[in-house]
């Protein structure tokens, strides 16, 4: 096995804040996109080397980690930016997951939904649209990264870490794609984002029995959905930095506390 490198305390003070890419030499091709201080950037491959060489459930970026290492081949360690303070760090690091959409990354950049890549048509409805006035009990769910794929219903049904009990007290689903609501769901049943559940999702979906949730619904009444649907969040919803892809709002408006974390 090849001797694993390491920055020198002298490089890492020198490097401050840095956002590396991962890179598979197989194909040349950027699996993942982080930000980082000191060794970070190594600590990938780390973890691989201490997962569980029989577990069905390891991340795709760690796959990719144990398939290059059985290749006889080793990962490519890019550091694209240093010298940044951490929040220019966070800007680089959402653009070019932005630019590097075959990465692995669980997460979007933070910003990316409210700043990140857009079609020039997109920002013009987006900011010409009318700023969304909330009529009910909402959850809204951001499906920027899965709903060009697998359209809104399929995008914004699973799978969600959040709380179930407070989801179910809400009205209507909104799917947000960028900052504007393009669907609006009722949710019939929360459930417990297993395969059973749910039999479209990947055949290696991991085990998130009790840790996600998803819910089976339909199209909300036409009524209610013209009140929402290509209606643009509030800026205190888009701002940079808010990240996390849940958020709940009622008839006074936006709730401050969101719950979740991160889509499959």
């Amino acid at each position: 096995m090849p001797e694993q490198i390491k920055f020198s305390t002298t490089v890492e003070q020198k490097l401050g804040h840095y956002v590396y890419r991962l890179i598979d030499p197989r194909k040349g091709e950027t699996f993942y996109v982080g930000k980082g201080v000191g060794n970070r950037v190594f600590a990938h491959v780390k973890d691989e080397l201490g997962a569980d060489a029989n577990a069905n459930a390891l991340s795709e970026k760690i796959q990719r980690i144990r398939e290059i290492r059985r290749a006889n081949l080793e990962v490519i360690h890019v550091i694209h930016r240093h010298g940044m303070d951490e929040k220019t760090a966070l800007e680089v690091e959402a653009a070019l997951i932005d630019a590097y959409p075959e990465a692995s990354n669980l997460v979007s950049g933070q910003g990316s939904d409210a700043h990140g890549l857009m079609h020039a048509k997109r920002i013009i409805e987006l900011y010409e649209a009318r700023e969304v006035v909330f009529r009910h009990s909402v959850i809204l769910i951001n499906v920027s990264q899965s709903v060009a794929e697998k359209g809104s219903y399929e995008a914004v049904r699973y799978a969600w870490m959040l709380d179930p009990k407070r989801a179910e007290k809400t009205e209507y689903v909104l799917a947000v794609d960028q900052g504007l609501i393009i669907d609006v769901f009722v949710a019939d049943k929360w459930l417990e984002a297993t395969a059973e559940n749910f039999p479209r999702a990947a055949p290696d979906w991991p085990d998130w029995k009790g840790r996600r949730w998803g819910f089976v619904g339909h199209k909300a009444p036409e009524d209610v959905a013209s009140l929402y649907k290509r209606c643009r969040l509030p800026d205190t919803m888009r701002k940079r930095g808010a990240a996390n892809p849940i958020r709940y709002a009622n008839k006074t408006g936006p709730l401050d506390d969101p719950d979740g974390d991160t889509h499959s």
